[in-house]
């Protein structure tokens, strides 16, 4: 095992591309993070960087107390589970676990201990004569999850390990990391596309956009206080409802935020006046209210659009003038479509942001 370090890490493409931009951060022994974003915002990228795999243009990288920027990836003592399986179809389970410490040079009775080893630890002891072809896509994975285990590497890189497999294999293999990763207590580095797979996993969270980091900390707190609109808006599902205008004062106790079509929500006071603000509400903040609520809660009409049922919940689709909100609602009792219904929000579930720079705001 060992910790991570990247310094000032800078890909640039032989076109211009500018594939990772600056990232610097600190990965801990035995952490598992993950690498979080939309496509080709430079996730891949950035643990193709850090397995040797894409030589980076500036900067360093640091497993343990060496320096590997320049080292070949089979010299940095890493192991990568890969988006496809890339199994050996003609070799059979216990043969792909062991085919890489063989080339090795392990002994034959250390290549049968490991391989025994790890498919106790991921339930593959009944499948060790199968081939591959005769395998579910789950049990797939977990044998490419198990070829990287028996190598016992400082650390692991997944890229995008589940995208191949459906929605409840995807629930199911998430548990299967975590698990591995509580018992190993190795370092993992986690490429993930998938907010759920990253707020489930990840000890921390490395949010990217356009190879840039915009916030490194523990999934609650981005969740929480995320530091600028597209954090806000790509964390969260549904997303975070947004209202953007100008802000006003309008009475001693708040503001009133007036969008372009007289639309108007009342906020805090404090704020800067005068400017446009994007204010953030998440869908499960908007409760729906009858009659008085408690003083200082935010109060809003909207209009029901449209009515989602997922079966344990429900999405309210609603507009406040021009802004479009959803509510995330109980699946009984729901407003008939056409209908207005009150909201309330708790003024401290309120996020503010600049509409210019999209950073935060303190309230």
């Amino acid at each position: 095992m060992a910790a991570v370090k990247l310094k000032a890490v800078r890909k640039v493409y032989s076109n211009g591309h500018v594939g990772v931009e600056g990232a610097s951060f600190d990965i801990a022994d035995g952490e598992l993070l993950v690498l979080v974003g939309p496509s080709g915002c430079g996730k891949s990228t950035l643990l193709r960087l850090i397995a040797g795999l894409e030589e980076a243009t500036a900067g360093s990288i640091h497993i343990g107390d060496v320096d590997v920027t320049h080292l070949e990836p089979r010299d940095r003592d890493i192991a990568m589970v890969f988006q496809s399986y890339a199994l050996y179809p003609h070799m059979t389970v216990r043969e792909n676990l062991g085919f890489g410490l063989k080339l090795r040079g392990h002994t034959e009775a250390e290549v049968a201990s490991r391989v025994q080893e790890a498919a106790d630890r991921l339930e593959l002891g009944s499948m060790l004569d199968r081939l591959p072809k005769q395998l579910s896509g789950g049990q797939r994975q977990r044998v490419a999850l198990g070829r990287a285990l028996v190598r016992q590497p400082k650390v692991f890189l997944l890229d995008e390990p589940l995208s191949n497999l459906d929605a409840k294999l995807r629930s199911a293999m998430r548990t299967e990391i975590a698990r591995l990763h509580r018992s190993l207590q190795t370092t993992m580095v986690y490429v993930t596309h998938d907010q759920v797979e990253a707020m489930t996993l990840g000890q921390r969270i490395v949010v990217l956009d356009r190879g840039i980091v915009q916030q490194i900390d523990t999934p609650m707190a981005i969740y929480e206080r995320p530091v600028n609109l597209f954090v806000a808006g790509f964390l969260g599902n549904p997303a975070m409802n947004f209202f953007r205008g100008s802000l006003s004062g309008a009475a001693s106790d708040h503001s009133v935020l007036r969008g372009e079509d007289g639309a108007e929500l009342a906020v805090p006071s404090g704020l800067p006046t005068g400017r446009s603000l994007v204010v953030g509400i998440r869908p499960e903040d908007l409760q729906r209210v009858d009659g008085a609520s408690p003083p200082g809660n935010i109060r809003l009409s909207a209009l029901v659009d449209l009515i989602e049922t997922v079966g344990n919940e429900s999405f309210i689709h609603a507009s406040v003038g021009a802004w479009r909100i959803i509510v995330r609602s109980s699946p009984y009792d729901l407003p008939p479509l056409g209908s207005t219904i009150s909201l309330q929000v708790l003024p401290e579930r309120l996020h503010f942001f600049d509409a210019e720079s999209g950073e935060r705001i303190a309230a």
